[in-house]
């Protein structure tokens, strides 16, 4: 059984650039939800050296 899933880019406020792509369950609360992605964020800018205000995320869709 494959659980769907949410897409998520990490991007750098300052530059502009997406620098970290994720993905996490569709079936998730929203306090988990937020949980997690505070998490990623939080590694995300600690791997890039940058400051964790400086990081915020996007869902990524389908829409065009």
């Amino acid at each position: 059984m494959n659980t769907a899933a949410k897409h998520y880019k990490f991007i750098n406020s300052k530059t502009g650039y997406v620098i970290f792509y994720h993905s996490l369950k569709a079936d998730l609360s929203p306090e988990e939800l937020k949980a997690e992605l505070e998490k990623v964020r939080a590694h995300v800018a600690i791997q890039n050296s940058i400051y964790q205000e400086t990081v915020y995320w996007e869902q990524i869709t389908d829409d065009v």
